[in-house]
């Protein structure tokens, strides 16, 4: 009888850190999801930015030509 309660007291350990491992896995995606839409903003701001600087570019090239 100890060694089948043994084994449950172990399989209950092995649920139980796995339990605790899958919490930090989700916290831990979940502040790379936050990382990755705020590197995904600051990169439609540039990428606004340079589209903006092209356009003025092109202005001023465009009075140089002959």
């Amino acid at each position: 009888m100890l060694w089948p309660m043994f084994a449950i007291a172990l399989g209950f350990l092995g649920v139980a850190v796995l339990a605790v491992l899958a919490v930090r896995v989700y916290r831990e995606v979940r502040r790379l999801s936050s990382q990755v839409a705020r590197a995904s903003r600051r990169i439609t701001d540039a990428s606004a930015d340079l589209e903006q600087a092209a356009v003025d570019l092109a202005r001023a090239g465009h009075g140089v030509r002959p």
